[in-house]
């Protein structure tokens, strides 16, 4: 399967300068990118929730890789912005994995470890909630 943009012509600032304009058409209240040589930060506010991506970018990576790469960051969270404006789902469920907690973890860093552990004992729930009668 090819990467997403594999081709791409979009330059990378261009890229962040879109991703903050879709946030900051939502009213969006902050919105920040730091970037090192192998990876990437994008971390904004919408409401009273702080998101953060984190964007690893391969060692030794063409400048083409990292566009594809912020090319398909931005196009997942046009998306994830798309379904809430929609009605789809909410800010929360959207972004649930990114959203920052207090200690400065996101909610993936907070759950993955349990997700790993309940599948590694077995103890995994039914697939279908229970009935609520």
């Amino acid at each position: 399967m090819m990467p997403y943009a594999e081709k791409t012509k979009v330059p990378v600032g261009q890229t962040k300068s879109e991703i903050e304009r879709e946030v900051m058409k939502r009213n969006g209240s902050a919105f920040g990118v730091m970037q090192e040589r192998d990876r990437a930060m994008v971390i904004f506010a919408i409401g009273d929730r702080r998101i953060r991506f984190i964007l690893h970018l391969p060692a030794e990576a063409s400048y083409q890789v990292i566009c594809s790469r912020w090319r398909a960051l931005g196009l997942v969270i046009k998306a994830k912005l798309e379904s809430v404006d929609a009605g789809i789902e909410t800010l929360e469920d959207a972004f649930m994995a990114h959203i920052v907690m207090p200690d400065d973890s996101t909610v993936s860093e907070h759950i993955r470890p349990r997700i790993a552990q309940a599948y590694a004992t077995g103890t995994m729930p039914a697939l279908l909630p229970p009935t609520k009668d």
